[in-house]
């Protein structure tokens, strides 16, 4: 099914900061209902327990089409949070 694209603006930080342009589902789809595709959770088929789930992405949006619009700056290593826990440096 083609369809016209319903774009938006999104910050995405892989594979680098940026702003892109990007589709986004159909609102009134009949198939997804404007979730942009249907789940199919799966179990175990000896204990029934729930294992997961398989995505389908629907017809009406195409999830692979966006466009890079401003590539952001990354911030200093100064003002990058630390990893690995709190520290006990006045002020806290």
């Amino acid at each position: 099914m083609s369809h016209l694209p319903r774009l938006r603006i999104q910050r995405t930080a892989l594979p680098r900061n940026a702003l892109i342009l990007t589709d986004t589902p159909r609102p009134d789809c009949p198939v997804c209902e404007g979730i942009g595709g249907i789940e199919h959770p799966y179990g175990n088929p000896e204990t029934g327990e729930y294992e997961g789930s398989d995505w389908e992405p629907c017809r009406c949006w195409d999830e692979g089409l966006r466009w890079v619009l401003l590539p952001l700056p990354r911030l200093p290593e100064r003002l990058r949070r630390r990893r690995g826990g709190y520290s006990d440096e006045p002020p806290f």
